[in-house]
């Protein structure tokens, strides 16, 4: 997909993040895979985004995170696939070419992990991946890899296929500075854990538009609150945060990595082969599992 039509297409649009489905031995599995993703075909979204924070990208190989990214395309070769991509620089410059070689149409370009940088630095990495692909990059701030509105316009001057900025940090300050600052230059993507609780705030910063990690298993209940959130609806808004969303936080809450753990949880319980979450993530208890139900069961 050409990348400003891929800027357009998110602009507005929900964004899907597929969890990462593993056989018994903790392998990719291939398969379930892609029948989850045919299910989630018959509700209308922007785009995939595979292999990213939800599909536990941080624990797959660069290898896994390409096949993933095959296995994706063939089973949806019709809609943009957008894929997680990460770690330092030039191993990230490597994965963005293997991602766009196995068809996608953009990277989510995550944090470097562990060791702090400069703000310099930051921008040399991004700088570096942009450069090393035609594909679009999509900027997730969070983590050690946190971009001033400053460094964010450098890099929207010089890199073309740098489409858009997603912000996990919570930093309503910077995001409004960047919304500011870079306008229509770049789509931008709401993308806190079970970002629907932030949704609204992040609103009047300029953020139109967010990722859903519950869309994998109620996107029937995602995409009621996505047009309620668009049309300005916040009475259907609050009435599905009191009746899902912060019942499903408080769940999510009980443990560390559960963000993760719930969805691919909640996925198992629609029917989907979908695995454990890989170490060192932990998966729900049966208790868990079993409060999870409830939830599901219990939506109008």
């Amino acid at each position: 997909m050409d990348n400003d039509d891929l800027k357009e297409r998110i602009r507005n649009g929900l964004l899907s993040f597929p969890v990462t489905p593993f056989d018994a031995d903790g392998d990719f599995a291939p398969k379930p895979f892609a029948a989850h993703l045919e299910w989630l075909s018959s509700y209308p979204v922007a785009g995939l985004i595979v292999a990213g924070g939800t599909g536990e990208m941080f624990s797959l190989t660069p290898a896994e995170i390409v096949e993933v990214v095959k296995t994706a395309k063939a089973a949806q070769p019709n809609e943009p696939i957008i894929a997680g991509c990460g770690y330092g620089t030039r191993l990230a410059c490597e994965l963005a070419q293997g991602i766009e070689a196995a068809g996608g149409d953009g990277i989510l370009l995550l944090p470097h992990y562990l060791t702090e940088a400069p703000q310099e630095g930051v921008e040399a990495r991004i700088r570096a991946v942009c450069n090393a692909t035609k594909m679009a990059v999509i900027v997730y701030n969070r983590g050690q890899s946190r971009v001033s509105a400053e460094t964010l316009e450098r890099l929207a001057e010089e890199c073309p296929n740098l489409i858009g900025f997603k912000d996990g940090t919570g930093d309503i300050d910077t995001v409004r500075r960047v919304t500011l600052k870079l306008g229509d230059r770049l789509s931008y993507i709401g993308g806190m854990p079970t970002h629907e609780l932030f949704a609204q705030a992040y609103r009047g910063a300029g953020m139109p538009t967010y990722s859903s990690a519950v869309f994998n298993f109620v996107p029937e209940t995602a995409l009621t609150f996505h047009r309620a959130f668009t049309a300005g609806d916040d009475a259907t808004c609050e009435k599905l945060l009191a009746d899902f969303y912060y019942p499903f936080a408080k769940i999510r809450d009980r443990q560390t990595g559960y963000a993760v753990s719930a969805i691919k949880a909640g996925v198992i319980l629609r029917g989907f082969e979908a695995g454990s979450v890989r170490s060192p993530l932990t998966d729900l208890t049966g208790e868990e599992m079993e409060m999870m139900k409830a939830l599901i069961d219990g939506r109008a």
